[in-house]
């Protein structure tokens, strides 16, 4: 069993340890641009890029995350001490000879050469853009998300392709679309980018040797009536359906969980977005479970045991977050936390609320030490899905409220230990707050915190 689980493991690190330069430099070309949701990308990239390197052990690797982690997360303004301290205690290593940059620069050319697609050809076929390679396309080649500029009012939606362009960046034209750019983004990835004044409805297929996407505008008020709610446009329309989800609403039966401003109980509040959740995830085809259905108290362990039983693909605790009176007007918004040995005060505070209907007589010295042996091949996972959550929440919810963004965070969660797929925990606001927990009791806000949250598992699908 133990051979087992070191070959599942030496084959997770290998691949996560291949993309790590190509994200690295993703991650610094976010960090370029002026806009904050690409600072927050490129965040939660040095963070994979932290994980992976502590995993395989790349000292160099972890030095580069650390350093963009302290950038970054300065300006988002999110707590980076413990990291600063880390990296203040890294010996800078010296740096390679000049001839070795001076190479890559002279040889820049060649660099393109090096991917493993090439692409053949552009062209519309039934007013679809049809993008053609020399090779087939396999699913972690493809990666699409979209993003929204609230002051330009501008909507873009990006398709990032592992393969090489080998000619100049290409201008295409569609009625009633404003731009699309087909351009190499680096030297591994060529990327697409559709913009546009008004929404675009984005359906895609991979078939073969091709990508085939299909955009239609949604300026007119015929269209816009026929594609709500318009939140859905976001997320991508070919998905694979065929994926088990389980809910976990937090808390039940002799634990209220935390019970905060009027007395709204949080185990109330989560079994209700469970509930919002599972309603739209089934109305899409997936298949799902909730680890309660109604006011029951259940053990953190069985909580995960029920979702191993299920065979599910992902795992998602739904709970609300609390403080104490004295801070309970200031502290406020939404948080996504997954699994990990790691710790911070902030990470602390909420996992021990969390923690602490928890029975066990294990102490705290056991559950971490089982916590880093089950876990730790499925953090980057976990992380990556816990982004996505994040996203698709500030996505639905700041359209009309304004939703403080708490960030991805990582800590020692019992609830997740023992999980056998990426598992998170996401706080969906402080109870404790008077706004937020009007809100949090407010169905029409908890309906677009569900879809929020149902097109991030979308998103996270499809990247992944």
């Amino acid at each position: 069993m133990i051979r087992l689980f070191s070959l599942f493991f030496v084959i997770a690190i290998t691949i996560y340890a291949q993309s790590s330069s190509e994200l690295l430099k993703r991650a610094d070309g976010f960090m370029k641009s002026s806009s904050k949701s690409n600072h927050f990308r490129a965040y939660n990239d040095y963070k994979n890029l932290y994980l992976q390197a502590i995993m395989v052990e790349d000292d160099k690797l972890r030095h580069s995350a650390l350093k963009g982690i302290v950038k970054s997360g300065n300006k988002l303004h999110i707590d980076v001490s413990r990291y600063s301290k880390e990296l203040s205690k890294i010996k800078k290593k010296p740096k390679r000879s000049s001839q070795k940059k001076a190479k890559k620069t002279t040889d820049s050319k060649k660099i393109y050469v090096k991917s493993s697609h090439k692409l053949k050809s552009v062209t519309w076929r039934d007013e679809r853009l049809v993008l053609s390679f020399d090779k087939r396309l396999r699913n972690n080649q493809l990666n699409y998300f979209t993003l929204y500029d609230s002051k330009k009012n501008r909507y873009r939606y990006v398709f990032d392709v592992h393969a090489s362009m080998l000619t100049k960046s290409k201008n295409l034209r569609k009625n009633g679309i404003d731009k699309i750019k087909l351009a190499q983004y680096n030297s591994n990835t060529l990327r697409l980018v559709i913009e546009n004044s008004s929404k675009v409805k984005i359906s895609f297929r991979k078939d073969a040797k091709e990508l085939v996407i299909k955009m239609t505008s949604s300026s007119s008020k015929k269209y816009a009536k026929k594609t709500k709610p318009k939140l859905k446009a976001v997320v991508p329309n070919r998905v694979d359906r065929n994926k088990v989800i389980v809910i976990d609403p937090g808390h039940g039966g002799k634990d209220p969980g935390a019970v905060g401003y009027r007395r709204y109980r949080e185990k109330v509040v989560v079994f209700k977005i469970s509930q919002e959740l599972k309603k739209i995830l089934k109305a899409r085809g997936y298949k799902v479970y909730m680890t309660r259905d109604r006011d029951k108290f259940i053990k953190l362990s069985s909580r995960t045991k029920f979702a191993n039983r299920k065979k599910a693909d992902i795992f998602i605790s739904i709970h609300a977050n609390a403080v104490g009176r004295k801070n309970a007007k200031k502290v406020h918004g939404i948080e996504t936390y997954f699994l990990s040995p790691s710790r911070s005060k902030r990470a602390e505070r909420v996992a021990a609320k969390e923690n602490s209907a928890d029975l066990s007589e294990m102490n705290r010295y056991g559950k971490n030490t089982f916590l880093k042996f089950l876990n730790s091949h499925k953090i980057v996972a976990s992380n990556r899905l816990a982004i996505d959550l994040q996203r698709g929440m500030l996505g639905a919810l700041n359209k009309k409220y304004k939703v403080k963004d708490g960030g991805v965070r990582e800590g020692p969660f019992w609830v997740l230990v023992g999980a056998q797929m990426p598992a998170v925990l996401v706080e969906v606001g402080f109870i404790s707050h008077p706004k937020e927990a009007k809100r949090l009791v407010d169905s029409r806000y908890r309906k677009k915190l569900a879809l929020g949250l149902a097109n991030g598992i979308e998103r996270y699908f499809v990247n992944n």
